[in-house]
């Protein structure tokens, strides 16, 4: 899949982060062009997730830089607000108002943050949910849905708010298994329409197929970066190596 690349969308300095005495990023450097899709795989505990959220600033960084299309969000003087809206989330869970309708969650933070008029934010939202796949469960309460329906309604949600940049944080890991297949169709779809995209995820074909590149992470540093054919087909790296040993052969054990 060919991708014409304008500028970075998303730059990364330097980036620490600690909790307390447990340091769990440790000068992490890279950066995301715009319309590229960027896989960040690796073992529990590697700082994965941690990295995806101090993107946005869901977690403060300790240290570094980000630097959102070209505006630097951890400077002191950033308008964070301003600066998230162009940034959105899909998190493991799918963290919907049981109150409300699917529709009625796709239009929340339109109506709230947008300062989109009603008819407007429901008129975005249908097409997203239709987008998505799910346009026939706008009037479905979440408990009504399964957990593969969640997880794109959740997407519809934030591609309603017309973000520049897509977060995903492991969004298929809390599916049933016949479910996963669906949440990742829609991803393909939106990599295949040129969104930027930086995913944190365990399904190694769906990295493999879409991925222009793939990170792998361990200890809090990225062992190995490249494009996904190399790292995932051919790691240059011998943790690279054991990890994806372990992960395409579950029974394959090192001692």
């Amino acid at each position: 899949m060919i991708r014409v690349l304008a500028q970075s969308a998303v730059e990364i300095r330097n980036l620490h982060k600690s909790f307390g005495h447990l340091e769990v990023l440790k000068g992490i450097d890279f950066s995301v062009d715009t319309g590229q899709v960027v896989c960040v795989i690796g073992p529990s505990g590697s700082g994965k997730s941690t990295l995806l959220r101090c993107v946005n600033l869901l977690e403060q960084p300790t240290a570094g830089q980000v630097i959102v299309e070209g505006v630097e969000l951890t400077h002191p003087d950033v308008d964070i607000d301003a600066a998230r809206r162009r940034v959105g989330m899909v998190f493991q869970q799918f963290n919907l108002f049981p109150h409300m309708t699917a529709l009625q969650n796709v239009m929340i933070a339109q109506q709230r943050v947008l300062k989109r008029g009603r008819a407007e934010a429901e008129r975005i939202a249908r097409e997203n949910l239709d987008k998505v796949g799910v346009g026939n469960k706008a009037g479905s309460y979440p408990a009504q849905l399964s957990g593969g329906q969640q997880q794109r309604v959740a997407i519809a949600r934030a591609l309603a708010m017309s973000p520049a940049l897509m977060l995903f944080d492991e969004p298929t890991s809390a599916l049933d298994p016949e479910l996963v297949g669906d949440v990742l169709t829609v991803m393909r779809k939106l990599a295949e329409e040129g969104m930027t995209m930086l995913v944190v995820t365990h399904e190694m074909a769906f990295a493999r197929d879409v991925a222009d590149r793939v990170v792998f992470m361990d200890g809090g540093v990225i062992v190995e970066d490249g494009p996904a054919e190399q790292v995932i087909g051919s790691p240059k790296h011998e943790r690279t190596k054991t990890f994806l040993r372990r992960v395409l052969d579950p029974t394959h054990h090192e001692i």
